[in-house]
């Protein structure tokens, strides 16, 4: 009997350390976003089978939140600021939270429960797009945000190359040839996937010695807050060098990656090799030493390429062969594999080949992202993923582009019809976006669906206004539902206003196929209502404002950019300066818009790069990178990742279109032909010269936001729709 006794007081004592811990968690994430919260707030740890909180107000004058962890804590926090304090919390490390002078009681008691289990966020490239360059208080902030909209699956791939460091040296590299064999730290994401080797690098050991440190902090503090870190494993990328050290290994290159020269090109270790268990054992081993573990791992091994073979046999072979390679390693390892292959290249992977593959491994121990559910839900092509779990994906974002984009509203009217009819293998909801870009929008609207109390969509972008305008707000609130309803309506793969892009006579870019995917005369209407409101007072009403104007001085500069190119064909030489003087127009008020805000100029991003690296050389290095993943990209990449920033506009696309109204109008004054293949051979050079200096870049912003943007809609008025 006293055993037994001791037993249960052991137990309930660490039950009640574990609530304490939990408590301590949130307190300590509500007094990081104002310690008037901290005091306003208390928290209460009541564990529960399912993800749940309530509000209430305490008898003296607190709120009470009680939930069954802190990450559910968070969310009720969360939804405390958005609907009592009206405010939203900014994935940015420098947005500082906007309070009211009072914090005030809820209406009445509330109890929301989670309606998925899981909520993943993140892409591999994001880890390129946006995060190559962030510190520990940067990452801070993301946790918190991510802890504040639920998410309990974060991707976290930070740090590998350190593992892979001490794995490829076992196998008999030299440390010089593992950090050649790495792209620079830009390009990672790409690296991880297999894509890509070796681009803009080497990568300096400084980065490798950092990003370890900063995930071992990342990992805890999502661990704290009970999230569980999808750490990678082994996908058989192996170093070229590797298939000199074991020539009896059955490694073959794969395909050429949207058209990256052979230098570059990528190698693959079959999984029937021995080799492979053996790789896959010692990645494991020491990445659990260094960042320890929860069982789940995302492995790709085909991602925007085509394996060696498309036999089903060979299929299921390569994905047992992985699965059991993980299973040696760690016995209860379940493996997360992006869908996206599946859609991407949809042709080749039959309901036959995707069914070899994914039933190859037992059932529950691969799980699915569903990645790009917007556009294509591949769930219902797959036959629900022949029964494995599935996680239901927003993606929102391609490249980290700058525009306002992606279809919502009928993304969330797809997900709602998911939740009711895809089964019980349909396990959570997530995004999967490739930057962070200035609008959180999109992705708090689809993460909100996780949870029990999501209100209506003309409900939920009311609020949205209000949260954005600081107040109630009449035009706030009629612009946001236009935006809402009429603006964000497509999720293209890459977009921004046409001056961002390679100037080509007679031709949207390459990548603008879907530069104007709306109605225009409704962006406009919406932009001029914003116009309406008295003043701008809240961050994120700036950066809608931003947003909105730069899609209206993009519809400008198309339409002038079409009389231009008319002009040439006309030979109207006066046509032609005027045409041109207004593009160059156009291009410099939106250099100067967008300077309006840190997150809209490509200071930040510069700086955050210069930041990173402890001396000269290392600074410049870190900088080359973050300039040319934004610009040249490499392959046939130019310009996917372009960026509608301060600094960027006015002293890199301006100078481009400087440059192609020059050759034009010269050809016309000339009697010539403009010859489109000699200027785009002549740009190369300047982009890339562009992408390896390292003078400052300066951006500077009007007196007053609100004003400037007035006097645009004046200035431009009889262009627009």
């Amino acid at each position: 009997m006293k055993t037994r006794l001791l037993a249960a007081a052991i137990c309930l004592i660490a039950v009640a350390t574990a609530s304490a811990n939990q408590v301590q968690t949130a307190t300590e994430l509500a007094n990081r976003l104002d310690a008037r919260l901290a005091a306003k707030v208390r928290f209460v740890c009541a564990p529960d089978t399912i993800d749940y909180f309530t509000l209430d107000n305490a008898p003296d004058g607190r709120i009470t939140i009680t939930a069954n962890n802190a990450n559910s804590m968070a969310v009720a926090l969360n939804h405390y600021l958005k609907n009592y304090c009206h405010t939203t919390v900014s994935w940015y490390a420098e947005i500082p939270v906007e309070l009211p002078r009072v914090l005030p009681p809820v209406d009445s008691a509330e109890r929301v429960t989670a309606r998925v289990r899981d909520r993943f966020f993140l892409n591999y490239c994001t880890f390129g797009y946006t995060m190559t360059f962030w510190q520990w208080n940067h990452w801070e902030r993301f946790i918190d945000w991510m802890a504040l909209n639920g998410i309990n699956l974060p991707l976290a791939i930070t740090g590998q190359e350190a593992v892979w460091m001490k794995v490829w040296q076992k196998l008999g590299m030299k440390p010089d040839e593992i950090r050649a064999y790495f792209t620079g730290p830009a390009y990672l994401p790409w690296h991880r996937m297999a894509n890509i080797d070796a681009w803009c690098g080497p990568l300096p050991q400084h980065w490798i010695d950092t990003q370890v440190e900063l995930q071992k902090r990342i990992v805890a503090r999502e661990r704290q807050l009970n999230m569980r870190p999808v750490l990678p494993a082994y996908a058989g990328h192996v170093p070229l060098r590797i298939k000199e050290l074991y020539p009896k290994a059955d490694i073959k290159p794969l395909e050429v990656w949207d058209e990256f020269p052979k230098p570059y090109n990528t190698y693959f270790l079959d999984s029937e090799d021995p080799l492979y268990a053996k790789i896959q054992k010692m990645f494991i081993t020491e990445q659990t030493r260094l960042f320890g573990t929860d069982h789940i791992y995302g492995i790709d091994p085909f991602n925007e390429m085509s394996p060696p073979s498309f036999e089903p046999e060979y299929l299921a072979r390569v994905s047992r062969h992985i699965y059991q390679s993980l299973r040696a390693a760690d016995p209860d390892a379940v493996w997360l594999q992006m869908a996206w292959f599946l859609y991407y290249q949809r042709k080749d992977w039959t309901p036959e080949r995707t069914r070899a593959m994914l039933q190859a491994v037992p059932q529950g121990k691969m799980a699915l992202l569903d990645y790009y559910c917007e556009r294509m839900e591949v769930w219902r092509m797959r036959e629900s993923f022949f029964g494995q779990p599935f996680i239901w994906c927003y993606l929102g974002n391609f490249g980290g582009a700058t525009a306002m984009q992606g279809n919502v509203l009928e993304a969330g009217a797809r997900l709602e019809a998911a939740l009711d009819s895809a089964g019980t293998n349909l396990t959570g909801i997530g995004s999967t976006l490739e930057g962070l870009d200035v609008q959180q929008f999109p992705y708090e609207y689809i993460l909100d669906k996780a949870w029990s109390n999501m209100p209506d969509d003309s409900t939920y972008i009311a609020r949205l206004a209000r949260r954005h305008a600081g107040n109630e707000s009449l035009p706030a609130r009629t612009a946001w539902w236009a935006l809402a309803r009429d603006v964000f309506v497509h999720t293209p793969y890459t977009r921004g206003p046409q001056f961002n892009f390679v100037p080509q006579m007679d031709k949207h870019p390459r990548w603008g196929r879907d530069l104007i995917y709306y109605r225009p005369d409704r962006m406009v209407q919406a932009w001029l209502t914003l116009l309406q409101q008295p003043e701008i007072t809240r961050d994120a009403m700036t950066i809608d404002l931003i947003a909105a104007s730069r899609e209206v001085l993009g519809l400008a500069f198309a339409k002038a950019k079409q009389r231009f190119d008319r002009a040439y064909h006309k030979r109207d030489l006066d046509q032609l300066r005027r045409q041109g003087k207004l593009m160059l127009s156009i291009i410099a008020d939106a250099d100067t818009l967008t300077a309006h805000h840190p997150y809209c100029s490509i200071t930040t991003w510069i700086r955050q790069a210069r930041d990173y690296g402890n001396t000269p050389q290392l600074k410049d290095y870190y900088e080359m990178n973050a300039r040319r993943l934004i610009t040249t990209w490499g392959g046939d990449l130019d310009d996917y990742a372009n960026r509608s920033w301060a600094g960027l506009i006015g002293q890199y696309y301006y100078k481009r279109y400087e440059k192609y109204i020059a050759d034009v109008t010269a050809c016309v004054e000339q009697g010539k032909e403009f010859d489109q293949a000699d200027f785009e051979r002549r740009l190369m050079e300047y982009q890339l010269a562009w992408a390896t200096d390292t003078t400052p870049i300066n951006a500077t912003p009007s007196p007053n936001l609100l004003h400037f943007a007035r006097h645009l809609a004046v200035k431009y008025a009889a262009m627009l729709p």
